[in-house]
C-alpha cells in the first residue's frame, strides 16, 4: 500500500481552478499550474473549469448512463466483465474498493458499474500481445439504449483532451517542461466508468458503503459528480471525513497512486470514499469517473528533481499495466 493512504492530509474546501489558460501565454500557464500544484500537494483533490467539455455531451453521457441503469438486469449482465479485461457490467456488489487498500475482508460496494476504455486499437504488436491483453480488450456495449455507445465514446475522447491538459499543468507544476508526461501516455489504457449507487429506502448493512474508502490507480482521475445527490468524501488528516460538494459546470480532480509515486509523494494520492445517503433522502447518485491510466509499459520511478539526498526515492519502480492489475485483483477478490 501506498505511503500516501497513511499520511492524510487537511482538507480545507478544494480550491475550483479555471484550466483555461494552460492553453494561454506562458504567464497564465504559470499561475495556473501554480494553482494546480499547490492542490495537488496540499491535498491532492481540486475542482476544474474552463475545461472545455460541452454542457450537452455531458448531460448526453448521463442521460444515457441512467437510461442503461434502468436497463433489465439480465440485458445488463449480458455485457458483463470478462477476466482479463475490465470491460463492460460491473454486478451491484461485485466489487470492494477498500480491498484494493490491502483490506481483504472490506464489505463490497453498494454499487453496480459500466467501464470502457481506449476505442480505436491498432492491430499491432504493441496493442494486441499478451501483456496487452488487459488493457486493450474490446469494449463491451449494450444492445440499448441506442445513444449509449456514441455518447460514451465522445466522451472519453472528450476527457482524454482534458486529462492531457491537465499533465501539462502537472509538469509544469513539478518543474518539468509542459509535454514532459505526453511520450508515457500517448498510448493510454484509461477507462471511463459510469457509478450507479441505487436507491436506499432501508439503511445499509453495518460496515456497508456506496464505495468504500480507496485512493485511485492511476495518475490522475476526472470526476462528474452528481448535481442530486452528495456522498463523496476525503479524509481528513485528523482521521474525519469531509465532503465535497457538487459545484455546477465543473469537475472534480484528484490525485492517482502512480502520480503520487512519480512525484515521490510531492503530489498526494488521498482515501476517499462514497457515503450512504441520509435517510431523509435516500435517492439513487450516478457518477462518471475518467481514470488516466499511462501506457500499460510507462515505467513509474522517481521523476528527475523530486528527490535528493534528504528525500530519497520512496518507492520502488513499476509500470502503470502491473499496479493497476494489482490494485483491480484485490478490489474483485472475495472478503
Amino acid at each position: 500500500m501506498l505511503a500516501t493512504t497513511h499520511e492524510m492530509t487537511t482538507i480545507p474546501i478544494i480550491p475550483i481552478i479555471d484550466i483555461a489558460g494552460l492553453d494561454g501565454a506562458p504567464a497564465a500557464r504559470r499561475l495556473v499550474a501554480d494553482r494546480i500544484g499547490a492542490a495537488c500537494r496540499d491535498t491532492g483533490f481540486f475542482c476544474i473549469t474552463g475545461h472545455g467539455v460541452p454542457d450537452a455531451l455531458i448531460a448526453r453521457a448521463r442521460q444515457a448512463a441512467l437510461a442503461f441503469f434502468d436497463r433489465p438486469e439480465a440485458e445488463k449482465r449480458a455485457i458483463e466483465r470478462q477476466a482479463p479485461s475490465y470491460r463492460g457490467y460491473v454486478p451491484l456488489e461485485s466489487e470492494g474498493l477498500a480491498r484494493s487498500t490491502g483490506l481483504a475482508s472490506a464489505a463490497a460496494d453498494l454499487k453496480e458499474a459500466f467501464s470502457m476504455g481506449p476505442v480505436y486499437v491498432p492491430d499491432d504488436a504493441y496493442h494486441r500481445g499478451p501483456k496487452a491483453a488487459p488493457h486493450f480488450a474490446s469494449n463491451r456495449w449494450p444492445a440499448a439504449p441506442a445513444d449509449f455507445q456514441p455518447a460514451f465514446e465522445a466522451y472519453y475522447a472528450a476527457l482524454s483532451g482534458v486529462a492531457n491538459q491537465l499533465l501539462g499543468g502537472f509538469a509544469l507544476a513539478l518543474g518539468l517542461p509542459q509535454h514532459w508526461f505526453m511520450d508515457k501516455v500517448d498510448r493510454h489504457i484509461s477507462n471511463v466508468r459510469a457509478l450507479h449507487y441505487p436507491a436506499q429506502p432501508q439503511a445499509a448493512a453495518a460496515g456497508s458503503l456506496r464505495a468504500g474508502a480507496h485512493t485511485d490507480y492511476g495518475c490522475l482521475t476526472i470526476l462528474l459528480t452528481d448535481p442530486a445527490s452528495a456522498g463523496l468524501e476525503v479524509l481528513t488528516r485528523q482521521g474525519t471525513w469531509e465532503e465535497i460538494p457538487h459545484r455546477p459546470g465543473s469537475f472534480v480532480v484528484n490525485i492517482g497512486d502512480l502520480m503520487a509515486q512519480w512525484s515521490n509523494d510531492r503530489f498526494v494520492s488521498t482515501l476517499h470514499r462514497v457515503a450512504n445517503p441520509p435517510r431523509h433522502d435516500p435517492r439513487r447518485r450516478l457518477s462518471i469517473a475518467f481514470f488516466h491510466q499511462p501506457n500499460y509499459d510507462a515505467l513509474i520511478d522517481c521523476i528527475p528533481g523530486c528527490a535528493d539526498a534528504d528525500h530519497p526515492a520512496r518507492h520502488a519502480p513499476i509500470t502503470s499495466g502491473d499496479h493497476r492489475l494489482m490494485k483491480v485483483t484485490r478490489a474483485n477478490q472475495a472478503a
